[in-house]
């Protein structure tokens, strides 16, 4: 038995690692993230939306169709002349409103003579994420609401109305206001759609070049260790600083050659994809530009340069092939974050501590990058690539300084474990 348990304690202390916990630590702190998001996002869309109505019509489906939106939405503004349409606007906004509504003159008539009445809908978006868009798609829901009360007034009283006209009493004129530009004939729903692009494909894809090529990175330094290759490489009439420049302008020439293969395969997918339902994305000024596609290149290799700093600095920390394995978790970690965010969500509307996060995190900037350059904010493109780039310096610093200690050897930086990386080295 006390072999038995010898061994069994044996077994936990080698398995009982940071390695071993911090991975499991990582996703538990991702699921409650998550489930806080999720309770929020059903929070959200339970509330009734935040609009305002101007009515001008004091017909009875005019009358119909503003007693649904007062009754299950929060009305913050109510007008009746389309003069008080900036007023209003205004109001909704200072509210963090989605939209304002104007029911124009002659809607009642024009739905009892056989032609569709109009509703004019002033979107205020907030952001093109997938979160952004529950305030819209609940004002959508109560437009629909609208209709299908009307076609139930109209078939129970008999009216002389065509079929057509039954069944769509209403059409919509749209306009966004979005990133101080406003969209004439654009839903915030079709905004979202356009951009919709950029917000997923882009952040998957920054997301796997990342963990392909920092796992390589760790993996090729825990293999130097395990095959005592390493030992040798440091025994070597060769500086410290010239191993890891050669490792980094490695890491670097590989980084460009991904960013250049994933640039040629964006600009055909997007050549592809300009149009969405018949809206062109240069037609309202959305369009990438050469110059916004080299933005967004730079931000990529630099990106993956600190990436991969990074990812050298943790196979510092890699005893073996197996131990690397677990140290590719956090750079995972790292990506997944601001793939996640980038995709449900914009930076503007993030909370200010998650702001904080994301642009801590230097794998955010070029999957921001595209859907910032689209609306011309050039400030947070250079503001993350001045970060990225400082953040790599000193990352490829620490690396220099740890190449230079013996904790690549000995995995500690003590009295002993130096005198015996000193013996050690005169055996080569």
């Amino acid at each position: 038995m006390s072999g038995l348990s010898n061994i069994i304690k044996k077994e936990i202390k080698e398995l009982l690692t940071v390695q071993t916990f911090l991975p499991i630590i990582l996703i538990a702190l991702i699921f409650g993230s998550m489930g806080n998001s999720i309770s929020g996002i059903q929070k959200q869309a339970s509330t009734p939306p935040i609009i305002g109505v101007i009515n001008e019509d004091n017909g009875t489906l005019a009358t119909m169709a503003s007693t649904v939106f007062h009754t299950h939405s929060t009305v913050v503004y109510n007008g009746t002349s389309i003069t008080e349409k900036t007023e209003g606007l205004a109001t909704v906004a200072g509210k963090n409103g989605a939209a304002l509504i104007i029911i124009p003159q002659n809607f009642t008539f024009n739905i009892q003579h056989n032609h569709p009445g109009s509703i004019e809908v002033f979107w205020i978006m907030k952001g093109a994420g997938l979160l952004d868009a529950i305030p819209s798609a609940a004002v959508e829901y109560l437009i629909s609401t609208m209709n299908a009360n009307i076609s139930r007034h109209l078939i129970a009283s008999n009216a002389s109305v065509n079929a057509t006209v039954v069944l769509t009493p209403t059409i919509r004129i749209d306009s966004t206001q979005f990133k101080n530009r406003e969209f004439d004939g654009l839903s915030p729903t079709t905004i979202t759609s356009l951009l919709s692009s950029q917000s997923t494909l882009i952040p998957i894809v920054m997301m796997m070049i990342i963990i392909m090529a920092g796992s390589i990175v760790i993996t090729s330094m825990a293999l130097e260790k395990e095959n005592k290759t390493l030992e040798t490489l440091l025994t070597l009439p060769v500086k410290r600083t010239s191993i890891v420049t050669g490792k980094i302008a490695a890491a670097a020439i590989i980084g460009l050659m991904l960013a250049v293969i994933y640039m040629i395969g964006m600009s055909y997918y997007l050549a592809g994809l300009g149009v969405s339902g018949g809206v062109s994305l240069a037609t309202y000024g959305l369009a990438l530009t050469p110059t916004d596609f080299i933005l967004i290149g730079l931000s990529l290799f630099v990106t993956l340069i600190a990436g991969l700093s990074l990812c050298m600095l943790m196979g510092t920390f890699a005893k073996n092939y197996k131990s690397a394995q677990t140290l590719t978790f956090p750079i995972t970690m790292l990506a997944l974050i601001p793939m996640f965010l980038t995709m449900f969500t914009d930076f503007d509307t993030l909370p200010p501590a998650l702001q904080v996060l994301t642009f801590a995190i230097p794998f955010s900037h070029p999957m921001m990058a595209p859907k910032a350059l689209m609306f011309h904010d050039y400030t947070l493109v250079a503001a993350g690539l001045i970060y990225v780039t400082v953040f790599a310096m000193i990352t490829i610093s620490i690396v220099v300084w740890i190449f230079k200690t013996d904790r690549l050897l000995t995995g500690s930086t003590s009295k002993w474990a130096k005198v015996f990386s000193k013996r050690k080295r005169r055996m080569y």
